[in-house]
């Protein structure tokens, strides 16, 4: 894979499409990687999009450059890792595609240079602008993976089996039977990456005040708490399937934009889209960034 380099991170990314059309910076979600988004990069082939798809710092070839850099891995701090790769490749405006992780890193980018952000959309993860409230019993129950890593015991487990660690979250979060065997096991070398438990732990523990967020981050860690609505365009992929965030909770969701925005529910789709159902997916999405 391409790669550049900042002072921390080396950021290995995939691009294709149109190296002269509208660049769309396509991010991964947990636990997954970049090769997520080929089925649907195959798919807009033709559309005069420049697709750069990285993985996210502490996954597969992304690695730390910086021994002393800690292992943080909040949403602002990856929000700075990709507005460092989109520096580093000479753009200035784009549009982001982001999943899970991926979309709360897009929302980031929204706030924190929203001159730069044209266009955004989000697959399976709800924006965390205004905060994050403690969830219901319901959903802490399904959020159950968050709670076991801000444990000791928990987080000793995760790191003797991450791909164990993984794999139930993949078979808990859609429908039986959605991936098959190589698929996992190709995504699962990622994994590998000796510092991918490190900033997993952090992503979920900061989250709710168990961890810090990268210092560097916090101006815009703020941001995203005391925004309360965007309005760029955006779009929201919801499956019905989704075990872990299922479509009742992204139903009023419209109510945080106060611009364009459109919700598109995907039947017999799980918490993957771009995997499950890459074709609606990249329909779906020619047609809001070709606008």
């Amino acid at each position: 894979m391409p790669h550049l380099d900042t002072p921390d991170i080396r950021i290995a990314f995939d691009e294709g499409g149109s190296q002269h059309g509208h660049p769309v910076l396509l991010l991964h979600g947990w636990p997954d990687d970049a090769s997520t988004w080929k089925a649907v990069a195959s798919k807009l082939q033709g559309q005069r999009l420049r697709l750069i798809a990285p993985c996210l710092r502490g996954f597969g070839a992304s690695v730390f450059r910086n021994k002393e850099a800690l292992r943080t891995a909040n949403g602002a701090i990856l929000a700075l890792d990709a507005i460092a790769l989109m520096d580093g490749l000479g753009i200035e405006r784009f549009s982001v595609v982001g999943h899970d992780w991926g979309s709360n890193i897009a929302e980031a980018l929204a706030m924190g240079w929203p001159a730069r952000v044209e266009r955004m959309a989000l697959l399976s993860s709800l924006p965390r602008m205004g905060g994050l409230k403690t969830p219901s019993f319901k959903q802490a129950q399904r959020y159950w993976y968050h709670w076991f890593m801000a444990t000791k015991r928990g987080a000793e487990a995760i790191a003797k089996d991450p791909r164990g660690f993984a794999r139930i979250q993949w078979e808990n979060w859609g429908p039986d039977g959605w991936f098959d065997e190589a698929t996992f096991d190709a995504v699962s070398n990622s994994f590998d990456n000796p510092d991918w438990v490190a900033v997993t732990l952090h992503s979920y523990k900061v989250r709710w005040g168990e961890a810090e967020p990268d210092p560097i981050s916090v101006w815009l860690e703020d941001r995203i708490r005391d925004t309360r609505s965007l309005s760029l365009p955006t779009i929201y992929f919801q499956g019905m399937e989704d075990g872990v965030n299922p479509p009742g909770l992204s139903e009023d969701l419209y109510k945080k934009f106060d611009g364009p925005f459109d919700r598109i529910v995907l039947q017999n789709v799980g918490h993957f889209p771009q995997r499950e159902d890459p074709e609606t997916v990249a329909r779906e999405l020619a047609l809001f960034l070709g606008r």
